[in-house]
């Protein structure tokens, strides 16, 4: 676990294990919590692991007003120069994984792999647009509670609520524990963020594209899109999910990434934990 100023913020971040980087980008409204099965699988696998938590969430400096996904993507790549990784293999979902996508739209070069978890390519729609302004406001206007404790349901799956209440309850804490300026701007920016439908064609590393086979806010034909339009993809869609399914099916999650990665040209790391 650290911290690091760079420009005007602070990021926190851990920096787990030792091995190729794997870097994990956490969504809306999160923090680098999410990332905690695979921190610690991964970690004990042969790989480094960094997980920050985005301007405006977690232990990271909060700024009003709106934050472009491309100054999130910048961010990172701070963090990577920081922390003197030239390349890695960068993974994303939903709002991570546009992050993503804009990280390889400006830095290519830095990237050996991609991850696309529970995300969507295309622009955002006028209704979208109007629709993520209007709950900026209302964030301001009345904290977080009522939004996270609306959308756990469409967040996490019925079944996971039934059968992993822990699950259900630390993303509702993750949700309720953010702060309202620092989601805000991001929904302001996350509202004007260009259509990265044309990229995916361009992508000219090996990428994983993961969905929740539950999930509502980016279905299964969204993942499937991303997916034929990347040249070299798999596609994993895990059963008894929604959009979080890295943490409510970590198992499959986990070995779908673990796959992934011991497929990339070049990988020293090994596919079993360590004692």
């Amino acid at each position: 676990m650290g911290s690091v100023f760079h420009r005007e913020i602070t990021v926190g971040y851990e920096d787990e294990g030792s091995g190729e980087p794997l870097m994990l980008v956490h969504g809306h409204p999160f923090n680098r919590s999410m990332w905690r099965p695979q921190t610690e699988h991964f970690s004990r696998a042969g790989w480094r692991v960094i997980v920050p938590d985005l301007r405006g969430y977690g232990d990271s400096t909060v700024l009003p007003g709106a934050t472009p996904l491309a100054t999130f993507a910048r961010d990172l790549v701070d963090l990577l120069d920081h922390l003197g990784i030239e390349r890695c293999v960068l993974g994303g979902l939903s709002m991570g994984g546009q992050i993503v996508m804009e990280c390889y739209r400006l830095f290519p070069e830095r990237f050996r792999g991609l991850v696309l978890a529970d995300t969507f390519a295309s622009a955002e729609t006028e209704d979208g647009r109007a629709g993520r302004y209007a709950m900026a406001e209302r964030l301001l206007r009345e904290g977080m509670a009522g939004y996270a404790r609306e959308v756990l349901a469409k967040m996490v799956s019925p079944h996971t609520i039934a059968s992993r209440p822990d699950v259900a309850a630390h993303v509702l804490g993750m949700m309720t524990t953010t702060p309202p300026d620092g989601a805000a701007a991001a929904l302001r920016g996350r509202a004007e963020r260009p259509d990265y439908t044309e990229l995916l064609s361009r992508i000219a590393v090996p990428a994983l594209v993961v969905v929740g086979a539950e999930d509502a806010y980016t279905p299964v034909g969204d993942a499937l899109d991303i997916h034929e339009r990347i040249p070299d993809s798999r596609l994993r869609i895990i059963d008894q999910a929604a959009h979080m399914p890295n943490l409510e099916q970590p198992d499959v999650f986990n070995t779908a990434l673990e796959e992934f990665l011991g497929s990339l040209p070049g990988t020293a790391a090994t596919t079993t934990p360590q004692d």
